[in-house]
């Protein structure tokens, strides 16, 4: 279909939305500083008021909220090519990851995704759990000298070190210490509700990180497209297509950025809720340990990963609570319908993993931390197909899911043999949920020796 630019990013007028139930609340802003301090009492605030469709304004422009299960079939499932990821993604994140796979849409998007997946196979996983194992060790050796010790940011530098040593072939401390700083900037950004540079102090300093991780890569594309190293961008660099084609530096250099922050941005934020939920849930930690111990080794085997049920379930339990998006988002390109509302052409559309999430019409006691949930024997998350989506779902569903997985299991294991996780008994845990789902005070933690 085609659409002009202004059409677009213009979206339906006010009346265009009017019969949908909501309001736009605040003048220019609307719900923008609601939404951003808490989504999760945002999205159940708007569920209460107007149930499962909404109309809002927020993060710039007027939107339609759908907060079901059903919805979020219909928007990701997307049977009907109704939706534009880029359009819906691209004014948040045009800018600071343009062109990443989530900001791809048809034809484009399959053959990009089709390029990155031997990234993410079983024989590239199995690699990486190898080169993995011995730098989590390591890592774990010097938690256990820290005294004043915060799970975040220490887990959030190891799995920095794991994805830029597997996807960048970086592994000196200098070079990770410049590109955290610019990742953390750029994915602050995200979420800055000033975007003019000169005034909005975190848009300008994600652009000036995005600008930094594009020269630090830009410097490394010869001597990779020249070298024979196994990481992804040594990969990117020298890959030919089935019609002779390889990427172009900008091409190399915008996947890079975007899986460089999938990969450790996300699993940061799992494994976080996860040390908390287990720190506040002995029982499970203790549950954990001794699965581990079961396999008597330090580190597993790719292999092993399939036997570990109980972290199975304890992951996505912790991904039910928090996913580390908590919204996604897409423009209808033409006029639909969903629940008996019409949605017309060019509105912003999203979709909230964090309310469809604790749903009680599909999760007993959704407040609760409660992993056997996902147990075979109620197998609450098969209760419909998209009631629980924190990798997304369809054609866009999470590329390196996998990979996340992996990791998880990767780092719980020795962890879990080594310490026992504990927080004061009166501690809780001050959740930011936007942009990524992480722990405003860095979770201080006590790691015991066992």
């Amino acid at each position: 279909m085609s659409a002009s630019s202004s059409l677009i990013g213009a979206g339906p007028s006010a009346a265009a939305l009017a019969h949908i139930p909501g309001d736009y609340g605040a003048p220019l802003i609307g719900q923008t500083l609601h939404f951003l301090r808490d989504p999760l009492a945002y999205c159940r605030d708007t569920e209460a008021r107007f149930g499962p469709v909404s109309r809002s304004h927020f993060l710039f422009r007027r939107r339609v909220s759908l907060m079901s299960a059903e919805g979020n079939e219909f928007v990701l499932l997307d049977r009907d090519q109704n939706f534009s990821a880029h359009h819906g993604w691209h004014p948040i994140l045009g800018r600071l990851f343009p062109n990443g796979l989530m900001l791809r849409d048809g034809d484009d998007h399959r053959y990009q995704r089709r390029l990155l997946q031997p990234a993410f196979r079983k024989e590239a996983l199995q690699d990486y759990l190898a080169r993995m194992n011995p730098r989590i060790v390591a890592a774990l050796k010097q938690w256990r000298t820290q005294t004043d010790f915060h799970f975040y940011p220490a887990i959030k530098r190891l799995t920095l070190e794991l994805a830029a040593e597997l996807f960048l072939g970086v592994e000196l401390q200098s070079e990770m210490d410049r590109v955290n700083r610019d990742f953390v900037d750029l994915v602050e950004a995200s979420a800055a509700v000033i975007r003019v540079p000169l005034l909005g102090r975190r848009y300008a300093r994600g652009l000036a990180g995005r600008a930094h991780l594009e020269q630090f890569l830009r410097e490394r594309i010869p001597a990779r497209r020249a070298g024979n190293g196994s990481d992804l961008f040594s990969q990117m660099c020298r890959a030919v297509s089935e019609t002779g084609d390889r990427y172009r530096d900008d091409e190399i250099i915008d996947h890079l950025i975007f899986v460089m922050m999938a990969a450790h941005d996300t699993t940061t934020s799992a494994l976080t809720t996860i040390a908390y939920a287990l720190a506040r849930h002995p029982e499970w930690q203790q549950r954990l340990r001794q699965q581990a111990a079961d396999f008597g080794k330090a580190t597993l085997d790719h292999d092993d990963l399939a036997l570990l049920t109980s972290t199975d379930w304890v992951l996505r339990e912790a991904l039910r609570l928090y996913p580390p998006l908590t919204t996604i988002m897409r423009m209808a390109l033409k006029d639909c319908e969903i629940h008996g509302y019409a949605i017309p052409a060019f509105t912003s559309v999203n979709v909230f993993p964090i309310i469809t999430h604790r749903l009680p019409r599909w999760w007993n006691e959704p407040e609760t931390f409660d992993p056997e949930r996902f147990s075979p024997a109620r197998a609450e998350h098969k209760r419909h197909p998209f009631a629980w989506i924190p990798f997304g779902g369809g054609a866009h569903m999470c590329l390196g899911l996998h990979f996340a997985e992996m990791q998880v299991k990767a780092v719980l294991h020795p962890l879990l043999l080594a310490f026992a996780l504990e927080t004061p008994a009166d501690y809780r845990i001050p959740y930011q949920l936007a942009p990524i789902a992480k722990p405003k005070d860095g979770l201080p933690m006590r790691l015991r020796p066992l």
